[in-house]
Order: structure tokens, then sequence, then C-alpha cells
């Protein structure tokens, strides 16, 4: 079964790091901000997130990367979710995300079940936000409160497992990587380029469909599938935050829940700004 995908613990270790630095929150945002409009438009959105984890154990983590770079490119308004039109190409087909970012099936499918719901009143955006915390609840992380009240941009900016492609140079050409697993590695990613380029490998072996430390255990024994995420634990300042994290879930699930709060935070818009989409992939 697949894994969480490769950024994705790139994200975690970051979120952990850098966003619980963000001293900025929005008060315009609130945790009951559809409690009348929407009543149920928590069982509707986690239903529908629990069903497609059943279905692809791997989709929790492509729902939770798509929240991250809606988030982190320009704030957490929904643009990643726009398909690319005849006026501008948006971040869905940019080069860090072509063949990467996913899961925008399973968004639509949220969508239309909270329009059935409540019709025009929950944004694309906030959809992302609930689904993001409940692949985490549901893969066995630590759950939080989420604010809402985003809404969704009106145009787009231009950013699982991983690629061969992009963990290649890293288990042939450098040394901060224990042998047994890049020779394990180099089993489903030839050293050719254009060879498998596409062929995909589990960060995390022990526990390739859970949401837990083990990626932080792995770094300690050198086996960081890419040169990114080995450089969190190979002699720089980020080597503790990596042990305590090994050494305790507990403090990585609480530090994570609190990081995601932060990120939803940042530049969301509110009031009269964008719109709620009532397709996702659109604007109105």
């Amino acid at each position: 079964m697949a894994s969480f995908s490769s950024s994705l613990f790139i994200i975690i270790a970051n979120l952990a790091i850098f966003v619980l630095l963000m001293g900025s929150t929005n008060a315009q945002l609130s945790t009951n901000f559809y409690y009348k409009t929407c009543p149920k438009l928590f069982p509707t959105v986690k239903y529908a997130v629990h069903s497609a984890i059943v279905k692809e154990a791997r989709m929790g983590a492509s729902l939770l990367r798509l929240f991250f770079h809606d988030c982190f490119v320009n704030g957490c308004d929904g643009s990643i979710l726009l398909d690319d039109t005849s006026k501008f190409v948006g971040e869905k087909t940019a080069n860090p995300n072509r063949n990467s970012a996913r899961g925008f099936d399973v968004v639509d499918n949220i969508k239309s079940a909270v329009e059935a719901a409540c019709p025009g009143v929950v944004s694309c955006a906030d959809i992302l936000a609930i689904a993001s915390r409940d692949s985490v609840e549901i893969l066995g992380g630590l759950g939080w409160d989420v604010k809402l009240g985003r809404r969704d941009a009106r145009r787009s900016h231009t950013i699982g497992q991983a690629r061969c492609t992009s963990f290649r140079a890293h288990i042939y050409n450098e040394s901060n990587i224990a042998n047994s697993f890049a020779q394990s590695r180099r089993s489903n990613c030839p050293r050719t380029s254009g060879s498998g380029d596409n062929n995909l490998a589990p960060l995390d072996l022990q526990t390739p469909t859970a949401f837990d430390n083990n990626y932080f255990k792995n770094l300690i024994q050198n086996k960081g599938l890419l040169h990114s995420d080995q450089e969190l634990f190979n002699g720089g300042s980020a080597d503790s935050i990596v042990r305590a994290y090994s050494n305790s879930q507990s403090s990585f699930n609480s530090d994570f829940a609190a990081a995601m709060i932060k990120m939803g935070d940042i530049k969301p818009l509110t009031g009269s700004k964008g719109e709620i989409r009532k397709n996702c992939r659109r604007v109105n």
C-alpha cells in the first residue's frame, strides 16, 4: 500500500520549525463559522474523505499536500483547485505540481456532497482545510479545531510517494544514505534518466499508511528518500528536532496540529473578497 509522499514529510518537519514561529492569527476565521448555515458540514466532509482513503490510503496524504500548497503559494484561498483556462496557466500544471499534486476528483466529490447539504455556502478553501484535518485523524494522527470562513480566489497564481526522478541522484551519487537502503531503492529506480522516472517509492517502510513519527526515525538511520529529506538530519540545527520527534509521537502530533492551525491563517480571503465557488475547478 502507498505511503505519505516524501514532500509531505518535509512539510511536517518544516511546519514545526517554521509555522509555529508565525505570530499572526486571523480573527475573522472561527471554528463555528458554518454552525447555522451548514450544520451537517463536518460529517459530510469526513464521510467523503473516509470513503476516499478506504479506497486508496495514499489519498489522505494527497489531500493534506493540496492544502499545504494552496496556503503557501499566496494564502489559503482554494486557488490550487482551479483548472487552466485560455487566459492563464494555474498551479495545477506548474512544474512542481505536474504529475505530483493529486486528489482533485476527491475534492470534487466532497464539494458535490457539501453543495447538496447546503448550496452556495461553503468555500472550496474551507473544504480543503477540513479535509486535511480529517485525513490526519483517519490515518491515526491528532485532530484539531479547524478555523473557517475563507472565501475562494477568482484567479490562480503560479507548487504520497516520491517519483524516481526526484530521488535518483540521492540514491546513486550521495554518501549520507545507508547503503542497504540505497540498494533497495535502486531496484525500482534505474540509474539511467528516462527509465522508470515515474516509478514510486514509499518513504516510510515500516508503517506506510499511518500518520506517525517513523519518518524521523528513518532519518536518524540515514534512510531519507530524498536529498532534502536527509538534510533535515545531517549535522545541522534541525537534528535536535528530528531526534525529539523520533522519540515522542505525542510531541510530533501536538506540534503538527498547532502548526496546521497557524498555516490555515495564511492570507485567507474573508468578508467580501473572493467568492464561494459552485465548482472548485472554475470561478463562478
